[in-house]
């Protein structure tokens, strides 16, 4: 079980993200489960699995995103990627 631990690039992508527009909710960890629920334009969202650069998927939540029956859970490793994954275009 993940318990509470947060990823360390984590903050910086949320901050991005509520920059951008976006509502942010912190999922509670543990089971598999995606860290977080974004949304926009009152009708899109997003599950999010934030990694550092160099981190992997966990074998719960490999099984958690198997399972999911919604929109595939987006791993993300960075703001830009985060905002990518919401639409928002960069460069």
């Amino acid at each position: 079980m993940r318990g509470e631990k947060r990823d360390a690039n984590e903050a910086e992508i949320v901050q991005v993200l509520r920059d951008a527009g976006r509502s942010v909710e912190l999922l509670p960890g543990g089971n598999g489960r995606p860290d977080l629920l974004v949304g926009w334009a009152r009708s899109r969202i997003v599950l999010m699995e934030v990694k550092t650069p160099k981190g992997n998927l966990e074998p719960d939540q490999v099984t958690w995103h198997r399972n999911w029956r919604g929109m595939p859970v987006v791993v993300v490793r960075s703001p830009a990627e985060a905002l990518s994954a919401t639409g928002v275009v960069i460069g």
